[in-house]
């Protein structure tokens, strides 16, 4: 027998799910240990395999690790002592940013804070030209003083980001080399490593953000690969990546900037098998858990992988009021609404949900762990959704009357009822998570009313129904291992790097030997990585695409070729599909305009680890185990409650219902109909008004 572990560390719980090589399946969580990660690492994988009857030594498949390390760091402003090394001239780059406004008639416009101060920044004296050829040698002995102060300030890490480095790397790979001579202790981050593209201030942010984050994640990566050696598991562990994949451990360390989108990656790559499997078009993918709801929109089949995104955005819907990030992610939305979102009563005497979180530590209210402000979860106990004692299957009881206390305490307040202000908190948090969904399909173009959800995470099955309604969904999935999918995902989800190297050049002009040059780079640092991640050479795959742009424009496309361009090396070919791409997203294309190739990217990936779940389902159905009174808008309903795992295939059900798990609870509500599909899905379709 082989056996798999993923463990997903999230802002309030820690997941851990474990496989056997013969489709059973084994899973647990955790209040996450936010002062030691480590610890509730190895107390949810023990948990996990004593459900199995195994100890971690027994794990002789993989581990697979996602976490949101990197995501606290950075929104925590916890990072050690970093500076910066740049041109000389180029100093402000970090705050000075693209000089965009997100918000043109908005006087007092905030942007965050940058993560390396200026008095933290130096500039060399040193020019590479845009073609890469060198216009001032770098001053060595400048550089060996800068070291020299950074030793003295203590300095932990440095982000290097020189002008146009993306071209020639040789000046700030002579930087490396000076410090390492001077100041051999300091983590050293080079923007030709980890963002070897165009666009400077793009370039120093991810940069400096990799370099905030890396005295970090590599000692915490490091220490976990020990501990499991310790334990007696020989692989390395494997760590999920924003794009969707996994690669080994200390690559991963390296560059942390990969991580940020850790675990809700997985969760969206699981959607899309899922839509597959189903045969939907589009799907919405519904992740919420105890500190943020994540939506992420499906297109055949496949969530879109974007080549930058924002972190610690100052305003939810405003793309460039936080720090870019330029390294493939998945596509998806995040605001702070989970289960542990704390409700409020704002300045204009409204209800407010998020985005302030209670985490794992202390907590919601009824977690009895001292918390005092009333949550999501809070709302959903005394509304009767929730059943304080079958909370993880009665391992962590929950105190009702501390949740009433808090709920009453901002009843009065709002000078309303509890169960009224209790349900103003769930439709409030539904309300937020319809709003982003919408947001995150209109601004890509799609039709957002009528798409499936599939609801995940530990809070997404009870808080998926009302959503759809207000997104006018008339499907929502509830796929096995709901609470802890993202973690199951990652056991699914092939290796996989994204690469990209910057190279701006002309279709009429393209130098073809430069090219290959390039692209071999890219090739043998994908295959080296993916062997790092235990696969054979021979099994490694690639994909090819190209950021196009017409020359003189702003904004590029990212275009999908069909094979290695080296091969056909034809220009007609790139153009055309350009062109089609344009198309379809502004419905115009310039004939007379020449068209210009900005990045050129690698995508190289493993094959399908073959790992499976079976879900055994009973031929009789079931009977309800009870029924629970829930308040439901404006009264009292009583709701038939079932355990899931005594539901028989095709058992259709009837809303309202209420289908109790040990790591999540599902809730229907009138006017929708529940199946048990044959591979264990609940699927609830809402019915027609002829119908109800």
């Amino acid at each position: 027998m082989k056996y798999a572990l993923a463990i997903d560390i999230g802002g309030t719980f820690t997941d851990a799910v474990l496989i056997c090589s013969d489709g059973r399946s084994w899973t647990d969580k955790t209040l996450t240990t936010h002062h030691d990660l480590l610890e509730g690492f190895f107390r949810a994988a023990g948990f996990a395999l004593a459900r199995a009857n195994i100890e971690l030594k027994d794990v002789n498949d993989v581990v697979v690790h996602a976490t949101t390390i990197v995501t606290n760091v950075l929104i925590e402003r916890k990072g050690a002592l970093t500076g910066l090394i740049t041109t000389e001239g180029f100093r402000d780059v970090l705050y000075i940013r693209d000089e965009h406004r997100y918000d043109m008639f908005d006087p007092q416009i905030e942007y965050p804070e940058p993560l390396i101060t200026r008095e933290n920044t130096w500039g060399v004296k040193e020019r590479i030209f845009a073609d890469g050829t060198i216009g001032c040698e770098i001053d060595e002995e400048s550089v060996r003083e800068i070291a020299r102060d950074m030793k003295e300030m203590n300095m932990v890490s440095v982000a290097v980001c020189l002008l146009n480095s993306y071209c020639n790397p040789a000046h700030e790979q002579e930087i490396h080399r000076i410090i390492n001579e001077e100041a051999p202790g300091i983590y050293i981050t080079l923007s030709c490593e980890v963002a070897p593209q165009m666009r400077e201030y793009l370039r120093a942010s991810t940069t400096a953000i990799n370099a905030y984050a890396v005295p970090i994640t590599r000692p915490y990566l490091n220490a976990l690969i020990e501990k499991l050696k310790e334990t007696g598991v020989m692989a390395e562990p494997l760590i999920m990546l924003s794009n969707g994949g996994i690669i080994g451990a200390r690559i991963a360390g390296t560059f942390p900037v990969r991580m940020i989108e850790s675990g809700p990656a997985a969760g969206a790559l699981v959607a899309g098998d899922i839509a597959r499997k189903y045969g939907f078009d589009n799907l919405i993918s519904f992740d919420m858990g105890g500190t943020t709801a994540k939506a992420c929109l499906i297109q055949n089949g496949t969530p879109l992988i974007v080549g930058d995104f924002e972190v610690d955005r100052q305003y939810l819907f405003k793309p460039g009021s936080g720090m870019p990030v330029t390294v493939p992610s998945i596509d998806m939305i995040e605001i702070g609404a989970g289960g542990g979102s704390i409700a409020r009563v704002d300045n204009l005497g409204l209800l407010k949900v998020g985005p302030d979180s209670a985490g794992s530590n202390p907590g919601p209210a009824c977690y009895g762990r001292g918390g005092e402000n009333p949550c999501v979860t809070d709302a959903d106990v005394v509304l009767g959704v929730l059943d304080p004692l079958n909370f993880l299957g009665g391992d962590m009881p929950l105190d009702i009357n501390k949740s009433q206390q808090v709920i009453q305490k901002l009843a009065d307040q709002l000078k309303v009822s509890m169960m009224e202000t209790a349900w103003g908190i769930f439709s409030v948090v539904g309300e937020s998570m319809a709003a982003a969904a919408r947001a995150h399909a209109t601004d890509r173009g799609i039709n957002y009313r009528g798409l499936p959800l599939l609801a995940f995470g530990g809070a997404g099955p009870v808080h998926a129904c009302y959503v759809a309604e207000r997104l006018d969904s008339t499907q929502v999935i509830y796929p096995p291992m709901a609470s802890v999918l993202s973690a199951f995902g990652t056991l699914v989800t092939p290796a996989r790097l994204d690469l990209v190297r910057g190279g701006l050049s002309r279709l009429s002009d393209l130098n073809w030997d430069s090219i290959g040059v390039t692209i071999d780079t890219m090739l043998d640092e994908g295959k080296n990585a993916l062997m790092e991640a235990g696969l054979p050479a021979d099994s490694v795959a690639y994909g090819f695409t190209a950021d196009m742009r017409y020359c003189g424009q702003q904004a590029e496309v990212t275009v999908v070729l069909e094979d290695d361009p080296r091969n056909a090396r034809d220009p007609i070919d790139l153009r055309h599909r350009f062109e089609t791409q344009y198309a379809a997203l502004y419905g115009v294309c310039l004939d007379d305009m020449d068209v210009e190739i900005v990045n050129w990217r690698v995508t190289a990936r493993g094959g399908n680890t073959g790992r499976e779940v079976i879900i055994k389902l009973t031929d009789t159905p079931a009977e309800p185990k009870s029924t629970r009174s829930v308040y439901l808008d404006t009264k009292a309903i009583q709701v038939p409650v079932f355990d899931r795992h005594t539901l028989a295939s095709e058992q259709e059900i009837i809303g309202p219902v209420i289908i109790e798990e040990r790591e999540t609870t599902a809730f229907i509500l009138p006017g929708w109909t529940m199946k048990v599909h044959t591979d264990g899905s609940l699927i609830a379709t809402k019915q027609d008004q002829g119908e109800q």
